[in-house]
């Protein structure tokens, strides 16, 4: 059975019979942040603006009321510096500890806390980035996930390799507490606030 939920603001496409699949869909409308909470669920501080969800000032992350599993999220964003796009966050709470991120920031690296990252688990294979507006593209289906940043797929991992809390395959560190094999294959998916200001559009599920 999908694990897709589809958020208050989706399509019709989100009344499709439960096991039928679902088109790409969009679940930011551009024009409200309907769909979209804080970490403890309340209305976000995040601010819809030119058809863009936008971060102007400190008010935390922002996350999808729903949760999603099997994925392909697709977006494009602009940033000042450092942010990250979140992934089957079980607890927006702890987003560092329950869920994945993908580096968001400006061109630079590559290494794992580069643009393209995923965030202290796999370098991207290079800098695709541009100033300005990139396209970005994550796929999570089981325990793969590809991320791919303005046509140029840039990193990779299969959770089922991550056995060891705190360690990567190649023996590197990481911040995670628990193996990444046992992560939850589903949750929210969030942008961080991080300190700059940040945009995000067109940004749409696609159920696996």
């Amino acid at each position: 059975m999908p694990l897709f939920r589809p958020l208050a603001a989706a399509s019709l496409l989100a009344f499709a019979p439960i096991g039928t699949a679902v088109a790409q869909e969009a679940i930011f409308d551009g024009a409200s942040t309907e769909g979209w909470t804080d970490r403890n669920g309340e209305p976000t501080k995040w601010v819809a603006k030119e058809g863009t969800l936008t971060r102007e000032q400190k008010v935390g992350d922002v996350w999808t009321a729903g949760r999603f599993g099997d994925f392909r999220l697709t977006l494009e964003f602009k940033t000042d510096g450092n942010s990250g796009v979140f992934i089957r966050t079980d607890n927006p709470r702890n987003p560092v500890q329950t869920g994945i991120e993908i580096q968001v920031n400006r061109p630079g690296g590559p290494n794992r806390h580069s643009v393209g990252a995923l965030y202290d688990l796999v370098a991207p294979d290079k800098d695709a980035s541009v100033d300005g507006w990139n396209r970005l593209e994550v796929t999570a289906r089981g325990p793969q996930i590809t991320v791919v940043l303005n046509g140029e797929t840039v990193s990779e991992m299969d959770l089922d390799r991550w056995t060891e809390a705190g360690k990567n395959p190649d023996g590197s560190k990481n911040k995670f507490k628990t193996a990444l094999r046992d992560f939850g294959r589903e949750g929210h998916i969030g942008f961080q606030d991080h300190g700059a200001n940040v945009a995000y559009r067109n940004i749409t599920v696609e159920e696996l």
